[in-house]
């Protein structure tokens, strides 16, 4: 079986080779894909993934395996390997295409989802600038899979391959690559994702595959030149205020809040959530 460890020894030195010639060709020919302060916050962003992946990773990958203890199924006993993982990959970006659609319209999930969006740069670095949460926030929705019978040990690894080929698609220094962007999250369907254009906002949210997004009407070709970074964008580099920005935000209406309704709707309503005596005396100015 394909080991965890093999994925990372292939794909990890390949990435790093990828960052080096995007950051030389981009300064040898003044691209400007990469800004000092911009490429500093993604990697204090990226420690603090490192450690909070350490101390929770390990507690959902253990919770997976108690849950298939209780499997409906057992694919490995009824399929060749070669078909469990294809239906892994499958069912991974499935969910992962509602997971991320739900991260960008649930204020709750977007609060951990939105250090994501958070550089105004698009370089493979961006690709670093994971949720510190995000094993947590994953939990509910991949929780399925071992209860309908796959075998963690095939996501896992699975899940790695995925997340190694999202790396890929965080560039302006490929272009568009025909047929491949009508099936495949290419760098130029995922510009689209970054994007803070009006057209290109909550769109194409897959992470494999693109036809997710075309089957449910979340697609959009790039065409205008795309801008990065988030509607208001922060204009910090820290870390720490990038990550807690939205949690502060969101605790601070929910103190102002009148109602039970009004809790919930700053919670798990989409970002930027107004009850309607606010709308109301915006309307009115």
């Amino acid at each position: 079986m394909l080991m965890t460890t093999t994925v990372y020894a292939v794909g990890v030195p390949l990435i790093l080779s990828l960052i080096f010639i995007e950051a030389m060709t981009s300064a040898r020919k003044s691209l400007g894909f990469y800004e000092l302060g911009d490429t500093g916050g993604t990697i204090g962003l990226l420690f603090g993934n490192i450690l909070t992946s350490v101390a929770i990773q390990g507690t959902t990958l253990g919770f997976s395996f108690y849950l298939y203890h209780f499997r409906l199924f057992t694919l490995n006993e009824v399929l060749a390997p070669w078909q469990v993982w294809v239906i892994t990959f499958v069912a991974i970006d499935f969910i992962f295409y509602w997971y991320h659609r739900a991260s960008h319209r649930v204020r709750i999930l977007w609060a951990v989802h939105m250090n994501h969006h958070s550089s105004i740069e698009m370089n493979f670095t961006v690709a670093f600038r994971q949720a510190w949460f995000g094993p947590i926030s994953k939990a509910p929705f991949f929780m399925v899979m071992p209860l309908v019978g796959f075998d963690p040990s095939f996501t896992l690894v699975a899940a790695i391959c995925s997340r190694l080929w999202g790396v890929v698609g965080h560039t302006q220094w490929i272009g568009k690559l025909g047929w491949l962007d009508r099936i495949f999250n290419t760098p130029s369907t995922h510009r689209v994702h970054h994007g803070t254009n009006l057209e290109y906002i909550d769109r194409n949210y897959g992470n494999l595959f693109i036809f997710w997004d075309r089957l449910f009407g979340t697609y959009t070709k790039e065409q205008a030149p795309v801008i990065f970074g988030l509607v208001k964008n922060l204009n910090t580099n820290n870390p720490f205020i990038i990550t807690f920005h939205t949690w502060a935000a969101m605790a601070s209406d929910i103190q102002q809040a009148q109602s039970f309704y009004e809790i919930v709707g700053y919670i798990f309503g989409p970002p930027g959530w107004l009850p309607r005596r606010k709308m109301t005396a915006i309307n009115k100015l």
